[in-house]
């Protein structure tokens, strides 16, 4: 979802994306439909709207019912969600210098292949150096999909100033001072009762998306202060309260 899908013109968030957001995060993985009718009231959404909601997200692809009041994501919010959850972890393997290199080898693809080859390979973390040339250290695995072309190559290479590189595909300084901003403001924070569930929700999923964008690149090319690390453990601590909360707001409510 792109931050537009998120809010309505006047700022507020639309119930889509506060259900979306809502069943991504959920633990365990579907939560029954009383449960969302309520979270969604803390945000002015009444139930009529947030029923039709639901219902739009199922025909959709983008959640499934069990026919007993209970929902989870599915389709492409099911593959948002497990991309949530891996970058939440940040977990990578050792590197050796190697770097992943993903070559465009013909012209003339649709806007369409284009457009979904570029998303695809963004997600997967890598960036691109020049037009058809895309490429990230070896350190996580790269799996694409198989119907995304068959022009599209793949190769290992050994680039010279690697950390050189790495700073001009990714603007690693703006990443690290949004993840400063972020730890400070969880630790602003810390969620009380139910009055902090919605401006904390809304601080969970900055949190969330910020980690999805964080490049997970090797310690040997990142900056000595990078953040990555701190935000994910302030977050793990703050998300754990959160929920404490959470719960104790849906048992009452």
């Amino acid at each position: 979802m792109t931050q537009a899908s998120n809010e309505t013109s006047d700022g507020a968030l639309t119930a889509r994306s506060v259900l979306a957001s809502t069943l991504l995060g959920a633990e365990p993985p579907d939560l029954p439909v009383a449960h969302l009718v309520s979270l969604a009231a803390l945000f002015g959404i009444n139930e009529n709207r947030a029923r039709v909601a639901l219902s739009r997200m199922v025909a959709a692809g983008e959640a499934t019912t069990d026919g007993a009041g209970r929902y989870r994501v599915a389709g492409h919010l099911a593959e948002r969600q497990r991309r949530q959850t891996s970058s939440r972890a940040g977990r990578t393997r050792a590197w050796r210098g190697d770097w992943h290199l993903v070559v465009v080898t013909t012209a003339g693809s649709t806007a369409e292949v284009r457009g979904r080859r570029r998303r695809v390979l963004t997600l997967a973390r890598l960036r691109e150096l020049r037009e058809g040339t895309w490429l990230r250290p070896d350190n996580l695995d790269l799996v694409l999909p198989a119907d995304l072309g068959a022009d599209l190559e793949r190769f290992s290479a050994r680039p010279g100033g690697p950390a050189e590189l790495a700073g001009r595909l990714w603007d690693l300084g703006a990443w690290a001072a949004r993840a400063d901003d972020l730890v400070a403001r969880l630790a602003a924070r810390s969620p009380e009762d139910w009055t902090d569930l919605a401006p904390g929700f809304v601080l969970s999923a900055a949190v969330l998306r910020h980690l999805q964008a964080d490049p997970l690149l090797p310690a040997e090319l990142l900056p000595a202060t990078w953040p990555g690390r701190s935000l994910r453990r302030a977050y793990d601590e703050w998300d754990a309260r959160y929920r404490r909360v959470l719960a104790a707001w849906g048992r009452s409510a």
